[in-house]
């Protein structure tokens, strides 16, 4: 696909992950963009996932053989080509035609793993029909135990091997953007015809998406939401759904009805890592849901260290969160973590230019690891560890 006019920031084809939010920011309607691209309350978490990762400085070394640089690692006994995993995120198929299946089959072309959401437009086996490599499925703790049961066992039957739970949403997080643009809560009749315009001026996401991009439903939820996916019918089943009165003994019954490898998503504090663990965890992501729950808790980056620490080698340990470039995901692996997840920079990317933007993104990533690889002299991903990190009290 080739961009012109509009299309292009500043006149550019986009040259690094950042550059796809801009092509986003113009390509979606305002609702779909600030759902993507805000965070709870005053968005303090959510900007020091990104800036504390700034703060970090590599360690430059030289004079080494760095001729052949390995980005390959193995998470969870599969074999990744990067320590990258495309993270779950919800309402994707809004931003581009049956965006979850493009996304999957850019992550299968890439030799990483896709992580379908159970608030995805497209359901589990439609993703699964459209790629020929396995991948991971999302799971919240819902009240309807028994539909929950049922999405495992739907995800083990097309060949998922990994569940990634999700623990860090008892309650959900205030997300103003959302509020202030219509997407959730009561619309007055100006709102709704703000909204109307917005859509409406988006001719290129109505054609490719509204019309095109049909059925908009909940892929994994059509016996719970039925219907056509709209801001009420979301906030309805998540008021409804989420239940707040999950706690660590739940963890046995998702083990007596997932057979596969389970992943704690939303751990911030040690104790809780160390706790998933014992509970029968086979990683840990630690993670602040992209700064979308509660406001003003450390960034990602912050607390991985010592959750690293906590864990040691009972179970892996990954990380999402501010992650924009190859070079903070050699920062992260500096840190501890086996892999990380991301998010936003795939669904900007596959809302600007759909598979091949996200495939695009994956490209920019591996480039810029393997020059970081080059010059902090560590030729392979596996051998990262905080020597190659300058500590912050030497400038």
């Amino acid at each position: 696909m080739n961009l012109t006019g509009r299309d292009r920031p500043l006149g550019l084809a986009p040259a690094s992950v950042r550059d796809y939010r801009e092509l986003a920011r113009r390509r979606l309607p305002r609702q779909l963009f600030d759902y993507i691209d805000g965070g709870a309350y005053e968005e303090t978490s959510m900007a020091a996932n990104a800036a504390d990762l700034g703060r970090i400085r590599l360690r430059q070394r030289v004079l080494r053989d760095v001729s052949e640089r390995m980005l390959g690692t193995t998470v969870l006994g599969e074999q990744l080509s990067l320590p990258v995993v495309l993270a779950p995120v919800g309402l994707a198929g809004m931003f581009a035609r049956r965006a979850e299946v493009q996304a999957a089959r850019a992550a299968a072309d890439c030799g990483i793993p896709f992580c379908e959401s159970t608030v995805s437009i497209c359901g589990i086996e439609e993703v699964a029909a459209g790629t020929d490599r396995p991948f991971w499925y999302q799971l919240y703790v819902m009240r309807d135990r028994s539909y929950a049961e049922d999405l495992m066992h739907r995800a083990q039957a097309v060949g998922c091997q990994v569940l990634v739970l999700t623990v860090d949403l008892a309650v959900v997080g205030a997300r103003y953007r959302d509020v202030r643009n219509g997407l959730v809560g009561p619309l007055s009749a100006a709102r709704k015809l703000v909204r109307g315009y917005d859509l409406a001026s988006h001719p290129t996401w109505v054609r490719d998406v509204a019309v095109g991009g049909k059925p908009l439903t909940f892929g994994n939820l059509e016996k719970a939401v039925p219907g056509a996916t709209t801001p009420d019918a979301f906030r309805y089943w998540t008021d409804s759904q989420f239940d707040p009165s999950v706690t660590w003994d739940d963890l046995a019954w998702v083990r007596e009805h997932w057979l596969g490898k389970l992943v704690l998503k939303g751990i911030l504090d040690p104790e809780d890592a160390r706790e998933g663990v014992a509970r029968g965890a086979d990683a840990i992501v630690v993670s602040n849901h992209g700064g979308r729950q509660l406001d003003s808790v450390p960034s990602t980056i912050s607390a991985l260290p010592a959750i690293v620490d906590a864990v040691g080698d009972q179970a892996e340990v990954l990380v999402d969160g501010g992650i924009r470039s190859g070079l903070d995901v050699v920062k992260v692996l500096a840190l501890g973590a086996r892999a990380c997840l991301i998010g936003r920079p795939w669904a900007y990317a596959v809302a600007a230019r759909g598979q091949e933007g996200v495939a695009h993104v994956l490209r920019i990533l591996r480039g810029e690891m393997e020059v970081a690889l080059g010059l902090t002299g560590v030729p392979d991903v596996r051998d990262l560890a905080r020597s190659a990190l300058v500590d912050a009290t030497d400038g």
